[in-house]
């Protein structure tokens, strides 16, 4: 058998992809790759009433999204936990047979009686020394050591749980299915897990798993509990309250190389001053052992800043080949865009977004046969007799003016200066006569690549809606 580490992603597939998930699971595909591991993506999917194969097919998408490519040699699965009831139940009767495990027929009901008049909280072991056999309806529990159980932690080092403080926890419901805790533990064990990552939430299950790795005749994995994402109130991310599904940011224009950056940063940094760091380097100097074990706070302002430095760290070819999707699937395009009209775009675009879908309403106006009508933006900036004059003016020059950037810019500064102005003041309202908006792209590159009789039309146009 080869010693090389084993480490496991083992997600639900109860809904979208949360960003916590995310970031564990680049934990262990990082730590895979640099030690010459094994990623192996498990399904847990015992939740009938909860799973979906769309949830599954999500999962695996947003997997490869990040790059964590399931036809790489490292990546093994997915495994469904569903197929290995059987090994769960048979692993569950042979702690019975060994005295490890015994039979109890109180209901939920009977043993919140008993611990509301004893006034300890959780079950009191009653049914330990009864000698109970199998029957419908009663659970099969785990009997709990006296003692202590030390789980060595890698992130949070070594945390003593006192055992007489965890009750005899039930392996087998009364239906004769086995619980998560049970099925969890069986299938690291058959799959060679030897490095457990995951989130701080389930840490207080861990002296219980260790107990029944121990039980089970093997010696427990590495554990490491990474910290949990918080938001700006410092309260644990949410599905109900936050964004947190990848799924949200990957439409919203976030880039693959962003998220995985950024996430990987939640907890832990590489060495020096730098943040926006390639995956190559993450793989190289992640470590376990620099893990924080603070919450991580997921600043999405922190996400979009992160977003825009790669967006500008990109090729024109390149983020002109991400920008495409959006711009193909806007209402204008007909579902094409002429690529030689979008390459003469990126530079005017490419240091101006910070996220993808920002794209199409910053170029729309290139795209359209007139000016989109922004009211609040006509209504701020032409409602004077002086926005008709520099339109009035401006559709003069272009007339006859070289087609040059220069010289398109110094037909507006002419007329700027000769009245003692600021050029913002009598661009405006040729931005929005031209683009339709008050902020968008460089104008007079705008105006260069509209062309000269395009660009007349749309003044013309703005000139005749004045009066």
């Amino acid at each position: 058998m080869s010693d090389a580490p084993r480490y496991r992603f083992a997600p639900s597939p109860t809904g979208y992809f949360h960003v916590g998930g995310a970031r564990t699971a680049l934990y262990n595909w990082a730590l895979a790759l640099r030690t010459g591991g094994t990623f192996v993506l498990r399904i847990e999917d015992t939740d009938e009433s909860r799973n979906s194969p769309e949830w599954t097919d999500g999962i695996i998408d947003a997997l490869a999204w990040l790059g964590i490519d399931s036809g790489h040699p490292r990546f093994e699965g997915p495994y469904f936990q569903s197929h290995y009831a059987g090994a769960h139940v048979a692993a569950a009767m042979r702690l019975f047979e060994a005295g490890l495990a015994y039979w109890c027929d109180l209901t939920p009901e009977q043993v919140q009686e008993r611990a509301k008049a004893s006034g300890r909280p959780g079950y009191d072991g009653h049914s330990r020394d009864r000698g109970l056999e199998q029957a419908p309806g009663r659970v099969l529990r785990f009997r709990v050591p006296e003692g202590t159980t030390e789980v060595a932690d890698l992130v949070r080092g070594r945390v003593e749980f006192a055992n007489d403080t965890i009750e005899d926890f039930v392996l087998l419901r009364g239906n004769g299915t086995p619980i998560f805790l049970l099925a969890n533990v069986v299938d690291d064990i058959e799959m060679r897990i030897t490095h457990v990552v995951r989130a701080e939430e389930h840490l207080p299950n861990t002296p219980k798993q260790q107990m029944l790795w121990r039980a089970l005749g093997h010696a427990p994995p590495a554990w490491a509990h990474v910290p949990v994402l918080v938001n700006e109130q410092r309260k644990k991310l949410s599905k109900r309250r936050d964004k947190v599904a990848l799924e949200q940011y990957r439409a919203d224009g976030i880039l693959a190389p962003t998220m995985v950056n950024y996430l990987m940063t939640l907890g832990w940094a590489p060495g020096g001053d730098e943040e926006i760091v390639p995956w190559t380097r993450i793989v190289e100097e992640f470590r376990l052992e620099d893990v924080n074990h603070s919450p991580a706070f997921f600043d999405e302002k922190k996400l979009l800043a992160f977003n825009g430095d790669h967006i500008r760290m990109m090729t024109g070819a390149e983020f002109a080949a991400a920008c495409a999707p959006w711009l193909e699937s806007a209402p204008w395009s007909g579902g094409r865009i002429d690529a030689g009209l979008l390459a003469r775009l990126v530079p005017l675009i490419q240091t101006r977004v910070a996220r993808l879908s920002e794209v199409a309403s910053m170029v729309d106006f290139f795209f359209l046969p007139s000016a989109p009508v922004d009211d609040d933006a006509w209504t701020k900036t032409m409602s004077s007799e002086f926005a008709r004059d520099v339109l009035v003016e401006m559709e003069s020059a272009l007339g006859s003016c070289r087609w040059t950037l220069e010289e398109i810019k110094a037909c507006l500064e002419r007329f700027t200066e000769a009245r003692g102005l600021k050029l913002g003041k009598t661009q405006a309202p040729v931005r929005v006569a031209i683009t339709g908006r008050t902020v968008g792209p460089p104008l007079f590159d705008s105006i260069e690549i509209l062309g000269r009789d395009e660009s007349i039309r749309r003044l013309a146009t703005a000139v005749a809606r004045l009066g």
